[in-house]
């Protein structure tokens, strides 16, 4: 096991002047399961490939534990890598699959044998060693794509979006599966997903990436509670987060009836950057249902509540607002009470809670503290 550095690493496509990653700085400790998340095309993959060797560092470096990796072939980097597909060999056994690298390697039959044998009891996998992959179901398949990793003994495991294959009930069972394993093994590991729901789930810290920028790097519930910046906050959070300018009005953030009084720390924040108005935003079970001369409170017309059993989300409009509405102009999001769900193409009022909001500069997006 070690710890894995990125040392404002870059990486440029021959044809670019943008780099696909650029100035990645992160630090993974030992041990530690950290997951990057981001939308298509934020780096993620680029930068878990840079890790494995796969893809040239253009500046900066990579270090695995103390030790410089940026030349080195992805061979010698004692690293062990799950991809999206699965990649079996067809006519080998689930057994020969996953003892093939260590045969590559030299390593004796009996150390093999011991070795996928350990892993096949780890991953539940025993009593389909002398199959082939063709009898196994996906998620059995992917098993075996670990397992063949996990005889290995890398000091890193480098996972690339490992549950895309899969349908949606098995990606949950399966991710519970992975990060469990993972903490009982105790290895280093670098997980890429575009599922924000997969990432907060299953990491120690994730990673935001946008444009081949690290956006934050925190933990699950420091992402949800204090995100960074106005990307981060709508990134992260299923229903995301709802946004919109506000304008500034006598110590107030004030939207069509809405009023959110404002700390006198955040007003000399605005004020220093000549800002008239301020980002707000505020996730859907920051919002109550109110009545209609409730103060504060303001209109929403319904048009869709997901009703989930435990949970229903409203999705609806502001019918006062016009083009003050900002973003909140197409959908408002508020969770509501699962038992008593308003009716679709009714009306109702919500309002946000007091202290429940989040505030964003409106000229860099950076989160102002309250």
């Amino acid at each position: 096991m070690a710890s894995v550095t990125y040392d404002r690493a870059s990486r440029i496509y021959p044809g670019s002047t943008t780099p696909a990653v650029d100035s990645l700085d992160l630090q993974i400790a030992d041990g530690e399961f950290l997951v990057l998340v981001g939308p298509s095309g934020c780096g993620k993959s680029t930068s878990l490939r840079m890790l494995a060797g796969l893809e040239d560092v253009d500046r900066g470096d990579i270090l695995i534990g103390d030790r410089v990796v940026t030349g080195l072939k992805s061979k010698d980097r004692d690293i062990a890598m799950v991809f999206q597909s699965y990649a079996l060999y067809p006519h080998m056994t689930v057994g020969d699959n996953m003892g093939f690298a260590l045969k590559i390697a030299g390593v004796g039959k009996d150390e093999i044998a011991k070795r996928v044998r350990e892993a096949a009891d780890i991953l539940d996998l025993g009593e389909f060693l002398d199959r082939k992959p063709k009898a196994l179901s996906g998620g059995q398949r992917q098993r075996v794509a670990m397992g063949r990793a996990i005889v290995r003994s890398p000091q890193v495991f480098l996972m690339d979006e490992p549950l895309s294959n899969l349908d949606a009930k098995l990606r949950v069972q399966t991710r519970t599966q992975i990060a469990a394993l993972q903490r009982r093994l105790g290895t280093t590991t670098v997980y890429v997903t575009h599922d924000q729901v997969e990432a907060m789930t299953m990491g120690d810290r994730v990673a935001v990436l946008r444009a081949g920028v690290l956006e934050q790097c925190d933990t699950p519930l420091r992402l949800y509670q204090e995100p960074a910046n106005v990307f981060v906050a709508g990134f992260i959070g299923s229903p995301g987060m709802n946004i919109a300018e506000f304008r500034l009005e006598e110590g107030h953030a004030v939207l069509g009836r809405a009023r959110l009084p404002l700390t006198t720390a955040a007003l000399t924040r605005l004020r220093e950057e000549g800002a008239d108005r301020v980002v707000v935003g505020f996730r859907p079970e920051a919002l109550d249902l109110a009545g209609e001369q409730d103060d504060g409170a303001f209109p929403v017309d319904v048009g869709v509540v997901e009703e989930l059993g435990s949970d229903a989300f409203l999705h609806g409009t502001l019918p006062e607002l016009r083009e003050d509405a900002g973003s909140l102009r197409d959908s408002i999001v508020a969770r509501v009470d699962p038992n008593r769900p308003p009716a679709k193409g009714s009306r109702v009022h919500l309002r946000i809670q007091p202290g429940r909001e989040h505030l964003f500069s409106p000229s860099t997006g950076l989160r102002i503290p309250a």
